[in-house]
């Protein structure tokens, strides 16, 4: 990773990209799945509802244009996902299975509360 990737924010990134691929909002938007306007409050850093970037935007954003995941999320000033675990993912439904149903409404919430996190960056 270059100092310009570990210090540029999300706009900086989408003007780097555009000037080395000579590419367009709509045409990263397209590519991403997004609207043209979408990317365009990116790039000129408009907030509109306080949230940045949805998880999936940003992650589409590096799958597509093949960029380094942890740097486009650090732009957006968020934390990236950590990777898929189905050995994780099988130990938690294993604890899971021996919480009571209130216990187990308590971890969802959380977890929803969690994610939600995750997806607005807040």
């Amino acid at each position: 990773m270059t100092d310009q990737e570990r210090t540029e924010d999300l706009a900086q990134l989408l003007a780097r990209l555009k000037a080395e691929r000579d590419l367009s909002d709509s045409e990263i938007g397209r590519r991403i799945g997004v609207a043209t306007s979408t990317v365009n409050s990116w790039v000129h850093r408009k907030r509109g509802t306080g949230r940045g970037p949805a998880q999936k935007n940003l992650e589409a954003l590096a799958r597509e244009f093949n960029l380094d995941r942890d740097a486009v999320f650090r732009a957006a000033s968020r934390t990236s996902p950590g990777p898929y675990d189905a050995e994780g993912e099988a130990r938690i439904l294993e604890l899971y299975r021996g919480l009571t149903k209130d216990q187990r409404r308590a971890k969802e919430v959380e977890m929803v509360a969690l994610n939600e996190m995750n997806r607005t960056g807040q």
